[in-house]
């Protein structure tokens, strides 16, 4: 008779996935031989060899890569049984990384509703820029997020939550000096506020001024759109930012959406998670944010 454990096979689900006794031993909370032990104990109870070990690497043998499938469906079934039972469920920790824009726009919504539909789920919520929230979610110490995606890898879902459009903005005492179609000589003679580093947007406003052969006068980058904002209400300079979160400066008039002759491509995000292996709770939450994001403000 088979002397196997869930969590023998939980850790040939993980470790197909992350291709390293460390990081299962860190994702699992347990040590490197614990882990080892675990795989080994599997192979001879299955008699077969599940993984390839190299100096510092590890692959699937053939016969793992048959078996994988199954293993993860046992895993799905097993979390099935679970949340059918009527057991009290324990909290469920979820680490959510979002993007300032969808900070400032629809996120509270949308943690009301976990709130209210989940109660069992905790948010632990990091705000912070995409390339950084990208790095989190490969590097699995975020389990979901809400970024300027997709993130191109195999492993990760990526569930579209809608585009937002970009603009240039400033103080109506700065827009009043700028003729009605601006150009890039223009936008020169004043500070440019911009999106932070290593983000798509700042590298499209540096690539417009070199392709326009125009000096970008004392770009001012930052993480944060609520700073860039207030600069650009006290006419510090002149921003590119998404239309959805500047609405109560436009309608209150103390910015102008300026007529470029080009503007950032628009931002385009996705609630990107690891796949495999399947989190239910997680790719919940993901398709709970598909039906709740709202670009309106």
């Amino acid at each position: 008779m088979l002397n196997i454990t869930l969590k023998q096979i939980e850790t040939f689900v993980w470790l197909a996935a992350l291709k390293s006794f460390r990081r299962v031993a860190e994702q699992m909370n347990t040590t490197q031989p614990n882990i080892s032990a675990r795989i080994s104990a599997l192979e001879d109870s299955l008699n077969l060899r599940l993984f390839e070990r190299d100096a510092g690497s590890v692959a699937l043998t053939d016969k793992g890569k048959v078996l994988l499938p199954i293993a993860e469906q046992i895993l799905r079934s097993t979390e099935s049984l679970l949340d059918a039972s009527d057991q009290a469920r324990q909290q469920e920790v979820l680490r959510l990384g979002v993007a300032e824009t969808i900070a400032q726009t629809w996120l509270h919504r949308y943690l009301m509703a976990i709130n209210n539909l989940h109660p069992h789920i905790v948010i632990e919520l990091t705000v912070d820029i995409t390339a950084n929230l990208q790095r989190s979610v490969i590097e699995r110490s975020l389990d979901l997020a809400f970024l300027n995606g997709p993130i191109s890898d195999l492993s990760i879902a990526n569930l579209p939550l809608g585009s937002v459009e970009l603009a240039w903005v400033a103080a109506p005492a700065i827009a009043n000096r700028l003729p009605r179609r601006v150009a890039a000589k223009d936008l020169s003679k004043y500070p440019i506020l911009t999106h932070a580093r290593n983000t798509r947007p700042y590298d499209e406003v540096i690539d417009y001024f070199k392709r326009k052969n125009t000096p970008l006068n004392r770009p001012i980058s930052s993480s944060n759109s609520t700073v860039c904002i207030n600069m650009a209400v006290d006419g510090l300079g002149i921003a590119t930012l998404p239309l959805q979160i500047v609405q109560p400066q436009l309608k209150s008039g103390k910015l102008v959406v300026l007529k470029c002759d080009w503007v950032p491509s628009p931002l385009s995000f996705t609630a990107s998670y690891i796949s495999l292996p399947a989190r239910p709770p997680v790719e919940l939450c993901a398709t709970l944010a598909t039906q709740l994001a709202d670009w309106g403000g």
